[in-house]
């Protein structure tokens, strides 16, 4: 019996070899691999003694031989294959043990091109391969996490068809995997923005306890790229308190911190079940956006989540009391505030580093690809920028905006990115003060922001994600107290819905056709 090891990941990989050695198995290395286990006094051949021939190519060519693959293919229910590889002189290898350069940690050094090429493994993914479309007669190993259960099975005999369409599946998409991060590293060096066959690396990070709903029992997170690519956003993140997250707690994050980090200044946002309740931004203290966070709707904050792109100090921390809260996000704690936030029992809390703390990174462009199943296929664009995006006003109302307005408008325009269609979001001063979300038609969403605003709405702005249809919607705004409105324009009824503005003496902006639908 025969195993051929070749690894870079050479965890554990004395003492595993050790154990086959223990059950009879002759050992075939090569490279590193096979110094590391002659240092450790385990007899072993080299892969050039069963082939025959020298390594090549400064080592591009090494196992792609007939006497290596021939051995892992040959089935052994075929006696026609054993009776070739005896014509030949081959051994058959029983156990393939290989995982493959580090493209990867290569690529996060941000090293130049020629060294990343030179870590594009190509006999080892062939080793993969060849010994998981034989996994009847071949095991093969991939992760040194399955080193101690393989060493089990192998000492008991239990190396069952399901134990080995595991090793398989795994192996599989080991390669996958590996391909993928390639495949992506080259589309990014090409002018072609969504390739024909779109292959994303992704690592199981997390399991959870369920989807969506209970009865949907299978669900995980999983991050871009491998373990040895940095994180970022929430695969970054550090849970220092509270219950595990569920599959909805990563979706209201993930909402809470797209919209902070739209802001260079201080902000403050709550979510509720994916759409804003509560926004603020100021250079002020944490403590007074917060507080404005929390008038913008009260009840609708009660069991949500929170997220700063501020580190989270004492006051702040003081002021969420006698609120529950389901997640406190944040970049940074202060210890004072930490200890006064773990008397939460429930709430989690999460570090993340903020986006602009990441830097150029390959696996954000890939984090900020949106993916989305339908059936029979998927949907994939590029994120509505997550960077500060002023719009282009075109003032086509007679009265114009002051310089207060304008800052309002801008400040609703980036808001309403983060709120499901129809949206409609009032502003004021720096704060949201009103959030009508996910209507099925505009005027119901007007009405619901100006009952959540209240008498704030009296001197607010309005930001709408997409054109009015009728002037329905205005008029029962500045009926409210709306004083100005942000909109893309573009319908067949502008001109109606300008003219009612102008006879209530307000102020309409259009954005040249952005829009910002979330559906």
């Amino acid at each position: 019996m025969s195993a051929l090891i070749s690894v870079h990941d050479k965890t554990g990989v004395v003492e595993f070899a050790e154990h086959l050695v223990g059950l009879g198995h002759d050992l075939i290395s090569t490279g590193g691999t096979l110094a590391t286990l002659r240092e450790a006094g385990l007899s072993v051949r080299p892969v050039p003694d069963v082939t025959g021939f020298p390594e090549m190519l400064d080592g591009r060519v090494k196992t792609l031989h007939p006497a290596i693959h021939g051995g892992i293919l040959a089935r052994r229910d075929i006696p026609a294959h054993q009776q070739q590889l005896d014509d030949l002189g081959f051994d058959p290898i029983d156990i393939v043990v290989v995982n493959l350069y580090p493209f990867a940690s290569t690529l996060a050094q941000g090293l130049d091109h020629e060294s990343l090429v030179e870590q594009i493994d190509i006999g080892g993914p062939t080793l993969i391969r060849s010994a998981a479309k034989n996994i009847a007669n071949v095991v093969v190993v991939v992760d040194p996490r399955d080193y101690d259960q393989m060493q089990t099975a192998l000492h008991a005999n239990t190396l069952d068809i399901e134990f080995r369409n595991r090793l398989a599946a795994k192996a599989f998409a080991h390669t996958a995997g590996y391909d993928a991060l390639i495949a992506a590293y080259y589309a990014d060096r090409c002018s072609e923005q969504l390739p024909e066959m779109l292959a994303l690396p992704l690592t199981r990070l997390v399991d959870l306890r369920y989807g969506e709903n209970p009865h949907q029992a299978t669900a995980a997170f999983y991050r871009f790229g491998t373990p040895e690519l940095p994180a970022v956003g929430l695969a970054a993140m550090e849970q220092l308190h509270g219950q595990q997250l569920s599959y909805n707690n990563y979706l209201d994050i993930d909402a809470a911190w797209r919209l902070v980090n739209e802001f260079v200044e201080p902000a403050v946002a709550a979510i509720k079940h994916g759409n804003p309740c509560g926004l603020a931004v100021g250079k002020v203290e944490l403590r007074e956006l917060y507080e404005r966070v929390h008038a913008c709707d009260p009840i609708s904050i009660f069991g949500g989540v929170i997220a700063t792109n501020r580190n989270v100090d004492l006051d702040i921390a003081m002021s969420m009391r006698g609120t529950l809260l389901d997640i406190i996000g944040a970049p940074s704690y202060d210890q004072e505030a930490l200890a006064v936030l773990r008397k939460r029992r429930y709430t989690r809390i999460l570090q993340i580093p903020n986006l602009d703390a990441v830097g150029d990174s390959h696996i954000l462009e890939l984090g900020q690809l949106q993916l989305r199943t339908v059936l029979g296929g998927a949907l994939l664009q590029e994120a509505d920028n997550l960077s500060p995006n002023k719009p282009a006003f075109e003032v086509v109302s007679k009265r114009e905006p002051t310089e207060a307005h304008r800052r309002d408008l801008a400040f609703a325009w980036q808001a309403i990115k983060h709120v499901k269609s129809n949206a409609i979001v009032l502003a004021k001063h720096g704060d949201l003060v009103g959030v009508g979300a996910g209507q099925m038609n505009r005027v119901d969403s007007v009405h619901m922001a100006l009952r959540r605003a209240g008498v704030r709405a009296q001197g607010s702005v309005l930001a709408s994600d997409a054109f009015f249809p009728f002037p329905d919607g205005p008029v029962m705004a500045m009926e409210g107290g709306v004083e100005a409105i942000i909109e893309p324009g573009g319908s067949v009824k502008d001109s109606e819905v300008i003219k009612a503005v102008d006879q209530a003496d307000g102020i309409l902006v259009f954005t040249g056709g952005e829009r910002h639908f979330r559906h």
